[in-house]
């Protein structure tokens, strides 16, 4: 069965509302040392992913790389403490929001989100219209 354009970006809308929702919940409510250092990696990967998707749905190739290389260099700029250059250092919001220490356990499970999200959008890829 073939996926129209219009079904792809439903598809990939509820998936990110799905996902932002289990973000937001592993945020408020989970205080561990796997799920939220890991496993919100992983999923934030997976979001952005899908995100792009809702407005992309076909013609992106090799979107998962993309995402990847941005996610990692997001995380080695956390390295270099890019809040504070871009003078927000001293706003807690941004701070949270952008992240300020570097990992390289995170570039991992952002390569392991990207890899999950290929796996799972290689089959609706070669559905599509």
């Amino acid at each position: 069965m073939k996926l129209s354009r219009g079904k792809l970006r439903l598809l990939y809308g509820i998936a990110f509302a799905a996902i932002l929702l289990i973000e937001i919940l592993i945020a408020l409510y989970v205080r561990d040392a796997f799920i939220r250092p890991y496993g919100g990696d992983i999923l934030i990967a997976v979001l952005i992913c899908c995100f792009v998707r809702i407005f992309f749905p076909t013609g992106v190739r090799l979107l998962p790389v993309w995402v990847f290389l941005f996610a990692a260099a997001v995380e080695v700029a956390q390295y270099f403490d890019y809040v504070t250059l871009l003078g927000l250092g001293h706003i807690e919001f941004f701070r949270v929001w952008m992240g300020t220490s570097f990992s390289f356990a995170d570039i991992l499970c952002y390569l392991a989100g990207c890899g999950l999200f290929f796996l799972f959008d290689l089959p609706t890829q070669k559905r599509a219209v």
